[in-house]
């Protein structure tokens, strides 16, 4: 799905709260190399580089890496990484299984390209209902509330997710909800 990138800009807002995610349960390191899939304008992978983190960010929405804030966004499809094997310490992802018709296929390159005891954080929405919490996003993007579960293509819950992941060779460490800015569900794997 490609959006306007004026439009686009408007939803992808930083939320300083992914760092300290990112810093109390992946706990990367200076030099440490962290893949932050469907990264948006790349604020987090901005953040990390400013610790020392080699960050790189990909994203499936050209208009991403027009409109970024750092120099390391790439357009890519999370479903065809263009990493080698094993080449990442952390992946992290941030609101964007959801939006991944093939969350399967974007599961197993995140595990593929993560290296041995590396960790995979996917944060994702705790929707009641598939495309509640898309529908302001539809509203802006779209024009329109009903496209929100064309936005949001997955209803994920740690059950789910920890099934997903172990079929690609991921274990679950921990999933926590939380409530705010908007309920989601954070869940932390390991290779």
């Amino acid at each position: 799905m490609t959006y306007d990138s004026r439009r686009y800009a408007l939803i992808n807002r930083w939320n300083p709260r992914n760092l300290e995610l990112i810093r109390d349960w992946v706990k990367p390191k200076p030099g440490d190399r962290v893949l932050d899939v469907g990264c948006g304008r790349g604020h987090v992978v901005n953040a990390l580089r400013q610790f020392g983190v080699e960050a790189e960010g990909i994203d499936l929405n050209p208009n991403a890496a027009e409109v970024a804030v750092a120099p390391h966004v790439q357009t890519m499809s999370a479903t065809k990484l263009d990493f080698g094997s094993a080449s990442f310490d952390a992946v992290v992802s941030f609101h964007a299984i959801e939006h991944i018709p093939e969350v399967d296929a974007a599961l197993a390159e995140m595990a593929r390209v993560v290296k041995p005891d590396g960790k995979v954080l996917l944060v994702y929405p705790a929707e009641p209902i598939r495309g509640l919490y898309a529908i302001p996003t539809a509203v802006i993007l779209h024009r329109n509330p009903l496209r929100a579960r064309q936005v949001h293509v997955h209803k994920l819950n740690p059950r789910l997710v920890a099934e997903k992941v172990a079929d690609v060779g991921l274990g679950t460490i921990r999933s926590q909800f939380r409530p705010w800015p908007s309920p989601e569900w954070v869940t932390l794997c390991r290779k």
